[in-house]
């Protein structure tokens, strides 16, 4: 009947209005919204909704804005080179000769300028010349599988809502010269300095997408590619994504569009506009990540259904077996092998105090040692230890950020991020060194993610995290340190590179080499 029809009209929408309630609340308390697709693509597709934003926290960069000044004059060295118009600090080691620039600072000079670095001192890496590009004339094309192609100039950029958070950033091949001591790989000597935290200011890439149309990962919009000028560097690959001689990357569209990454295109860092070296007028900050996929002078977006095809997304920045050398690497394409590419950091950090031929007396009574950790992926260092018997026995050291979790409480797990640093001291007895044959370094990460005792050889040099240790050796009155390796092709010294040399150029761990990264 017409009333038992109405009654169950009424039933319905008493049941469905509470239940729409309900769905609100859960859908305000969990933002990330996920439906069903269709055909090939019937995973999970993430919708993001706008009203998820965390609360920004307010920063003072007037009393960090002297830090990302400039030296002053350009370097004598870079005269004569396409950068003789780049002003650089002259304390920096040169990895790479004069040119192309690839520094970092000593890493005491570093820490002592305590959490926040400075952007002159910050490591630098450099594929080529520094392009020479002017704010009133740079742009950036967002493209591929959008809804509208845009042109975004700087002045366009920088008029949308910027965010500003604290970073650190740290290049995949930090403390690699001590893996060039086991064999030869196939990059650079980096120390344990190419790293820098710093506050970073940027458009958050997910804002810019939305004006290209693209708001959800879907057919077609699996990853966005990131690219930087054409005919910057020597090497590309026909037809290659950005354009021949560029530097480019990629990441999937899930992490882009997570406001919860952070990923922003950067245009100042320490409140002032980017350094040339660190990517002026625009780059890539991708928080937690490898320094190698922050494309620097951003010039395209592309939004794709496959990861970048660029020359230097392949051939670099990734892990490989130690089995793999180049020749293997080469012939049987180990480069295109997606499980052995890298984006998060590893968890890693180094001894800042005492450094390396530091003299402290014997009759001193106590000493301060620092150093530093950090772990990738937003993920927190929850411990700092140190032992002064060989791995025997560890002591907890203090250890300090001034950065506050991002999006969550910090016992809320992977939902709080935490992009930074942490610096760490631990004062002991100078007796007790004097007694030590090595001071030993580890940490651990929020995912109980720890820094191994010993370390493995990969042909790229990447993600090097064993135990930092620092010898410690008796002369008269005087205790003199000596760390595994000093950053620099011409730095032969440190306790790991005489090992190698008594060894006739490199350990062989693994090949047949005899020794132990333990002090006899």
């Amino acid at each position: 009947s017409l009333f038992q029809v109405i009654c169950i009209v009424v039933m319905a929408t008493l049941v469905a209005a509470p239940l729409r309630l309900v769905s609100s609340a859960v859908r305000a308390l969990n933002p990330l919204r996920s439906r069903k697709g269709g055909g090939r693509d019937d995973d999970v597709v993430i919708e993001y909704d706008d009203a998820y934003e965390q609360d920004q926290q307010e920063f003072n960069l007037s009393e960090y804005e002297h830090l990302a000044a400039p030296f002053p004059i350009v370097d004598e060295r870079d005269a004569k080179t396409p950068d003789a118009w780049v002003k650089r600090h002259p304390d920096l080691v040169r990895l790479t000769g004069k040119h192309p620039f690839n520094v970092e600072a000593q890493l005491p000079q570093l820490i002592d300028y305590g959490w926040v670095s400075p952007v002159n001192l910050h490591f630098v890496r450099n594929h080529g010349a520094v392009p020479v590009l002017k704010w009133s004339e740079h742009t950036i094309t967002v493209k591929g599988n959008v809804d509208k192609i845009i042109t975004v100039t700087m002045d366009e950029l920088a008029s949308m809502r910027t965010i500003t958070f604290p970073c650190f950033m740290a290049c995949a091949g930090n403390r690699r010269k001590e893996q060039n001591q086991i064999k030869q790989s196939i990059g650079f000597n980096w120390g344990p300095c190419a790293v820098g935290n710093t506050y970073w200011t940027g458009v958050p890439l997910r804002e810019v997408l939305k004006k290209a149309g693209v708001t959800k990962p879907g057919p077609g919009r699996r990853f966005v590619c990131f690219a930087g000028p054409q005919k910057e560097l020597p090497r590309s690959y026909e037809n290659q994504q950005g354009g021949p001689g560029s530097y480019g990357s990629s990441i999937d569209m899930e992490t882009a569009l997570d406001p919860s990454c952070d990923v922003i295109l950067a245009i100042k860092q320490n409140g002032k506009e980017l350094h040339p070296d660190h990517g002026y007028p625009v780059r890539l900050l991708l928080p937690g990540y490898i320094g190698g996929r922050t494309v620097k002078w951003l010039t395209e977006i592309e939004v794709t259904d496959k990861e970048s095809d660029n020359f230097y997304h392949f051939n670099d920045n990734r892990v490989l077996p130690p089995m793999v050398d180049a020749e293997k690497a080469n012939a049987e394409k180990w480069w295109f092998k997606p499980e052995y590419i890298i984006n998060n950091l590893n968890i890693n950090g180094a001894i800042a105090y005492p450094w390396h031929n530091e003299l402290v007396d014997v009759e001193r009574k106590s000493y301060t040692l620092k150093g530093y950790a950090y772990s990738g992926g937003g993920r927190k260092i929850i411990r700092v230890e140190v032992s002064l018997d060989q791995g025997m026995s560890w002591r907890l050291a203090p250890f300090f950020t001034e950065e506050k979790p991002r999006w969550a409480a910090g016992s809320s797990g992977d939902r709080a991020k935490h992009w930074c640093w942490f610096l760490w001291e631990l004062d002991v007895t100078v007796s007790e060194m004097a007694e030590a044959k090595e001071i030993i370094f580890r940490a651990w990460d929020q995912s109980q993610n720890s820094m191994p005792e010993r370390p493995t050889w990969n042909v790229m040099g990447m993600l090097n995290n064993p135990w930092y240790r620092v010898r410690v050796h008796k002369e008269g009155s005087m205790l003199r340190f000596e760390h595994p390796t000093q950053a620099g092709p011409d730095k032969e010294e440190g306790w790991m590179v005489n090992m190698a040399n008594k060894a006739g150029g490199h350990l062989n761990w693994g090949w047949g080499g005899s020794g132990t990264p333990a002090a006899a």
